[in-house]
C-alpha cells in the first residue's frame, strides 16, 4: 500500500471517474486503474463499483476512502512542515477565489507574484463560497479568497481590502441621470442579478431589500457580471459591479457608474485557511502582495462605508 495509491483512490472518488482521475493525477488511465486493482487485491475488497456510471464506490470502499483522504492530508501536513521550517515558498498552493474577485483582483498581484517568484506553484480555481469552506475542510485547496459572511468561525480570516458596489445603468434608464442611488430607486427597475448562492448578490439582496424585486419579472438571474455589463451598455436595465472593476473601464464605460447614496454598501475581502493551516510564510507573502496591489484607500472601511 502507497500513498500512490491512496491518491489515485480518493481522485477516481473526487472525479468519479477513472480518466478523469488520471487526467488530474497527471498519469495514463490504465497506469491509475492498474494500481487502484492492486490495492483492491491486497485489501481483498472492491473499492469501486465499476458497473456503475458515474464510478461509485462500494460501502467498504467509501470507508477506505474517508481513511485514504485523513491519512494524504497527514502526509501532507509532514512536508508543510519541514517547508515552512525552512521558510520555503515551493510546493503547490492551490487558492479558491470567487468568480466576482477573481477577474478584478487576480490580474493586479498575480503577473508580479510569478515575476517576482518564477519558482512558486500557485494555482487559482474559481468556485462559489460554500464550494470553497467544503473544499478547505477536506483539503483541495490551502486557502480561499472570499467575501466575508457570517459562519467562517471554523476557519482563520484574514481581512486584505474592503470592496464598496456601484451600480451599473443604462443611458436609456430613468435612473441615468441620478448622481447616485438610493434604495428606494431601484423598485421597478430593470435589475440583472447574479443567480442564488452567489454572495455579492445575497450581499446586496440583503442590503438593498431586493427580495420582492428579485422575484419579478423584472429580475433577471445569470451567472456573470460580465455579461449584465454588456446588458446594460446596451440599453436595458441596472445591474452592479464591484469596486475594483472600474479600474478596468474605459471612459465611456464609466459614465454608466453610478455610486450609492451614503451609506454605500461595501463587502469585506478575505483570506480564509483552516484552523491548522501551516504555511504562514507563505501566506503572508501573499496577503501582503494583495494589499499592495489595491488601491490605498480600500485597506480600511471608510466612514462613509456600510459592511453589508
Amino acid at each position: 500500500m502507497t500513498l500512490q495509491q491512496l491518491e489515485y483512490v480518493v481522485a477516481v472518488y473526487r472525479f468519479k471517474h477513472f480518466a478523469k482521475a488520471a487526467e488530474h493525477c497527471d498519469v495514463t488511465q490504465p497506469t491509475l486503474s492498474s494500481m487502484v486493482q492492486k490495492l483492491e487485491d491486497e485489501l481483498g475488497v472492491k473499492i469501486f463499483d465499476r458497473k456503475k456510471n458515474p464510478v461509485k464506490p462500494t460501502a467498504v470502499g467509501l470507508e477506505i476512502i474517508e481513511q485514504a483522504w485523513k491519512v494524504l492530508v497527514r502526509a501532507r501536513k509532514l512536508k508543510e512542515i519541514v517547508e515552512e521550517d525552512r521558510h520555503s515558498l515551493l510546493g503547490a498552493f492551490n487558492i479558491g477565489v470567487l468568480p466576482t474577485i477573481a477577474p478584478y483582483l487576480i490580474p493586479r498581484f498575480f503577473p508580479q507574484l510569478m515575476n517576482s517568484h518564477p519558482d512558486m506553484d500557485i494555482r487559482i480555481t474559481e468556485m462559489q463560497t460554500e464550494d470553497i469552506r467544503k473544499a478547505l475542510v477536506h483539503g483541495d485547496i490551502d486557502a480561499g479568497i472570499l467575501a466575508r459572511v457570517e459562519g467562517l468561525e471554523n476557519f482563520d480570516v484574514e481581512t486584505l481590502f474592503y470592496e464598496q458596489f456601484f451600480a451599473y445603468v443604462a443611458k436609456d434608464d430613468k435612473l441615468y441621470s441620478n448622481d447616485n442611488i438610493r434604495i428606494a430607486d431601484l423598485s421597478g427597475e430593470y435589475l440583472w442579478l447574479l443567480d442564488e448562492g452567489h454572495c455579492f448578490r445575497d450581499q446586496l439582496v440583503k442590503y438593498c431589500h431586493l427580495k420582492a424585486a428579485s422575484r419579478s419579472r423584472k429580475a433577471y438571474s445569470l451567472g456573470s457580471i460580465e455579461t449584465f455589463m454588456r446588458i446594460v451598455e446596451s440599453g436595458k436595465g441596472v445591474t452592479f459591479i464591484p469596486e475594483l472593476a472600474l479600474q478596468q473601464l474605459n471612459d465611456g464605460q464609466k459614465q454608466l457608474v453610478k455610486p450609492f447614496a451614503l451609506p454605500v454598501p461595501t463587502r469585506e475581502i478575505v483570506m480564509m485557511t483552516g484552523k491548522s493551516f501551516i504555511r504562514q510564510t507563505l501566506r503572508k507573502l501573499l496577503v501582503d502582495e494583495i494589499r499592495r496591489s489595491v488601491p490605498p484607500e480600500m485597506l480600511k472601511l471608510r466612514h462613509t462605508q456600510q459592511a453589508v
